[in-house]
């Protein structure tokens, strides 16, 4: 994915993190799709067994694929709704400012951003079993602002993200403070 595309980076900006969901967020889908997948299948096998002269009724036999392919579509359809907004959640940190990237279904995205400098408090959360095994969890970003709060949801390793946040946006206060101090003399 190009991420020049989201994002138009000023001339001393760099790339410092990209972040997505953990993948083990989106097995869930997964699963839940191949058995939508399999569910078919097994609605055939049990048709067949408990009335085996069903399939030689043409009218029956149209109806249920037309029904089979319905449901076989608006599956696929499910499970790509589900993958864009895993694949398009999409957190870029550079060494300015932090972009906050969210797809709501198909044709909804928000994107966000946020000055390093003006971060306050930055936190990282990890509840449950399989989070904290994987090491994955959330982390809150605030400002001193009521109106911007950027989450980073499951995401990879989220401690040590933490950290680098705070250093990046310490580096970067004492970048635009030095700035301010120039401009005043």
């Amino acid at each position: 994915m190009d991420i020049a595309r989201f994002i138009k980076k000023k001339s001393y900006e760099k790339i410092e993190l990209v972040l997505r969901r953990h993948v083990i967020t989106f097995l869930a889908h997964v699963f839940l799709f191949a058995l939508l997948m399999l569910a078919p299948v097994i609605f055939y096998f049990i048709l067949k067994n408990l009335f085996p002269g069903i399939f030689e009724m043409e009218i029956i036999y149209i109806f249920l694929v037309l029904g089979t392919s319905i449901f076989y579509m608006t599956a696929y359809l499910l499970f790509f709704v589900h993958f864009l907004d895993y694949y398009l959640d999409l957190w870029i940190v550079t060494n300015d400012r932090i972009i906050d990237i969210e797809q709501f279904g198909l044709f909804s995205r928000t994107i966000s951003e946020l000055d390093l400098f003006r971060i306050q408090d930055v936190t990282s959360n990890v509840h449950g079993f399989f989070p904290t095994m994987l090491n994955y969890g959330n982390i809150h970003v605030k400002t001193a602002s009521s109106n911007i709060d950027i989450v980073f949801r499951n995401v990879r390793d989220p401690n040590t993200i933490r950290e680098q946040l705070i250093k990046l946006s310490d580096e970067d206060r004492k970048f635009h403070y030095k700035q301010d101090k120039d401009e005043n003399q």
